[in-house]
């Protein structure tokens, strides 16, 4: 692979999405991530297998777990191939992670798509998730560095561990914001910190450098989870799911833990039965979000957000000057700011 050398480009422009510009700067770089992926989704004895990943992975995701590993990689000097293994996979343990998901939450859309389980089946989503997760593995040994394994392989465990603790605090109006961060430090914030920092790994970083780059994931996964709880209240179709979902699952996001602090009886018979019995109506989720303007809580965690990305983008003040260092601390405000 041609070795990109570092970029003197001037930054994006400000109206420019920075995932756009991080997507033109490593473009080169997620052409061969694409070619590595629809390689390793083949499979010759179940042709199920590429044809329901390719559903998933082919419906115009952003790539940007993966473009955190080959920006971290590319920032700091790599100029090897095993950057490119490590970013495809990134993408296959989303992808799996996500596939799972469908089943449990009983998901019918994702991306603007019907999902696969709708479209196949639970059993075939599951074990297609399963062949996904064996692949990831497979392309971590190949990357020839036990660290980056032990990264990755945490990061798989760490996820699996956050989807419990979101199932066992589903419906729970007793949920507090401790869990809610474990939840979203977990499922989310997990693989992006494991992204930035097996980037900086395979690129033979100094241990400060790793860890910085792995602050910053850790910090954008939380803002980004936090924003995502919001879109669904604020979204819909437009943002290929529907609006409410995360309240028809009984999910315990921050803004519904916030209202729940301040709730008044009739309020808290309302969550009981929307969120704690799963008994939601014609009309529910509206006076649902509208209770949550009322005590302030949409709005106090958008600013937890806000926190979390100004703690991205503090993390990478001290990595050197670079124009993907410049678009990573866009991106940190961009996941908060973006809207349906």
């Amino acid at each position: 692979m041609t070795v990109i050398p570092p970029l003197e480009a001037p930054r994006a422009p400000q109206a420019a999405r920075p995932h756009d510009a991080l997507a033109r700067l490593l473009a080169d770089d997620l052409r061969a991530v694409e070619a590595v992926i629809a390689a390793r989704m083949r499979s010759e004895a179940a042709p199920r297998i590429p044809q329901l990943a390719g559903h998933l992975i082919g419906a115009g995701g952003k790539r940007l777990r993966p473009m955190l590993v080959l920006a971290s990689a590319r920032m700091l000097g790599y100029g090897g191939p095993h950057h490119v293994h490590l970013a495809a996979v990134v993408e296959f343990i989303h992808s799996a992670t996500l596939l799972h998901d469908d089943v449990v939450d009983e998901s019918r859309q994702r991306r603007g798509r019907p999902t696969a389980n709708l479209l196949w089946d639970n059993t075939s989503s599951v074990l297609v998730g399963d062949f996904l997760f064996a692949r990831a593995f497979q392309l971590m040994v190949e990357a020839g560095s036990l660290r980056v394994l032990d990264v990755l392989a945490t990061a798989a465990a760490t996820i699996a561990e956050g989807e419990v603790l979101q199932l066992v605090a589903a419906r729970d109006l007793s949920a507090t914001e401790e869990t809610y961060l474990r939840v979203a430090r977990g499922k989310t914030a997990a693989l992006f910190a494991a992204a930035t920092e097996a980037g900086a790994v395979i690129a033979g970083a100094e241990a400060g450098a790793a860890r910085a780059l792995r602050d910053y994931g850790d910090a954008l996964g939380v803002a980004f989870q936090i924003a995502d709880d919001l879109l669904d209240l604020e979204g819909g179709a437009e943002i290929g799911k529907d609006r409410g979902d995360d309240l028809r699952e009984g999910k315990m996001t921050l803004p519904v833990i916030r209202a729940l602090a301040c709730a008044s009886p009739e309020e808290r018979a309302f969550w009981a039965r929307v969120v704690g019995r799963g008994e939601v109506g014609t009309g529910d989720v509206e006076r649902a979000v509208a209770i949550m303007r009322g005590h302030g809580a949409i709005e106090s965690a958008r600013r937890e957000a806000e926190g979390w990305a100004g703690r991205a983008r503090a993390a990478l003040e001290g990595l050197p000057a670079h124009p993907i260092r410049d678009v990573l601390r866009d991106l940190a405000a961009y996941v908060v700011a973006r809207r349906a």
